[in-house]
């Protein structure tokens, strides 16, 4: 097998990546931008995530840098060598999002089958087929027809013919789709197991769940553009955002109100605000921003001093999923890249 060249380049070099599609209609030909200037990079080791609704050109990015279709401008390169080129398509693996394999296969004949198009020996896929069977959790269903194979167990052997070569890289496109939760769970493990060993995976998923549990770092694309990149944390924002939430025990409504209309005089910078809806049984929801520790003291100082009991206090940051709606709203661009 070819090695790759010893480099300081990143894994995954996405320089303002754009592609361009003409689509044809009874209307005419129009141009299509699946990708609008598409920049990331991705190190050795790390689990990055593409997030993005359905059409954002995810697929389209994923295709660039396996080299099934060249971009209409700017460069990509895996490894430091350009995206598909031979040298770089040896150290990947890829598991699209359907993997299609002859239902007359076993998962261990399929597994042949893939070794051997990555010009394995026998002998190399006889002992990388034993460990990926017991990696992936399909020991002992491996000489039975994949005809009897729900789709969770496809998607484990879609994960082990990826690993089958012993890539550098992985590409997964949904690699969780049909999984149940123990499913899920053993996927998860899978791919920290494979970041540990300083594999790179590049993940494309629409679950921000499992993008949020597994992933270093993520970008979200919409539009064939990038919306936002970076570590979940700095996604979610910063402590700015961070809003306090007590549940505190008031006589009643207008007590509650009148104690946020005094704390209002005094203390304006911390927002405090009534949610009469969201208060669980016997009390009073107060929201307040909050910037530092030192407001949430302030807050908790002031209820107190009015007489109040605290039943709870809990500090919200934004999720994954509130950064995810926040960029991308609700977009569904007509003839997007998916």
């Amino acid at each position: 097998m070819n090695s790759i060249p010893v480099s300081d380049a990143p894994i995954v070099h996405v320089d303002n990546v754009a592609k361009c599609y003409g689509k044809w209609s009874l209307r005419g030909t129009r141009r299509v931008h699946a990708l609008k200037g598409i920049s990331l990079e991705a190190a050795a080791g790390e689990v990055f995530g593409l997030l993005g609704p359905n059409g954002a050109g995810k697929t389209t990015l994923i295709k660039v840098l396996l080299g099934v279709v060249s971009p209409t401008s700017g460069k990509a390169a895996l490894f430091g060598q350009p995206a598909g080129t031979k040298l770089a398509r040896s150290r990947i693996g890829y598991l699209p999002e359907t993997l299609r394999v002859d239902r007359h296969h076993s998962a261990r004949s399929a597994l042949r089958f893939y070794g051997r198009l990555s010009n394995m020996s026998r002998q190399e896929i006889e002992k990388r087929s034993d460990e990926l069977l017991e990696l992936v959790g399909l020991r002992g269903r491996d000489r039975e027809p994949l005809k009897r194979f729900s789709k969770g167990m496809n998607q484990r052997l879609g994960l082990a013919q990826a690993l089958i070569h012993d890539p550098d890289l992985l590409v997964l496109d949904e690699p969780t789709d049909g999984l149940d939760p123990v499913g899920r769970s053993e996927v998860r493990k899978v791919i920290e197991r494979l970041s540990a060993a300083g594999k790179t995976i590049f993940l494309n998923s629409h679950i921000l769940q499992e993008v949020e549990v597994v992933c270093t770092r993520v970008a979200i694309l919409a539009n064939g553009e990038i919306r936002g990149s970076g570590t979940i944390a700095d996604l979610a924002g910063n402590e700015d955002n961070d809003a306090v939430l007590l549940d505190v025990c008031f006589n009643d409504e207008a007590a509650a109100k009148q104690f946020i209309e005094e704390s209002s005089v005094g203390h304006p910078a911390l927002c405090l605000s009534f949610d009469p809806k969201g208060s669980p049984r016997g009390t009073h929801r107060l929201f307040g921003k909050v910037e530092d520790q030192h407001s949430v003291d302030q807050i908790v100082d002031l209820v107190r001093a009015s007489g109040v009991s605290i039943k709870s206090l809990d500090i919200k940051r934004p999720s994954l999923e509130d950064t995810f709606m926040k960029l991308v709203g609700i977009e569904t661009e007509e003839g997007s890249g998916s």
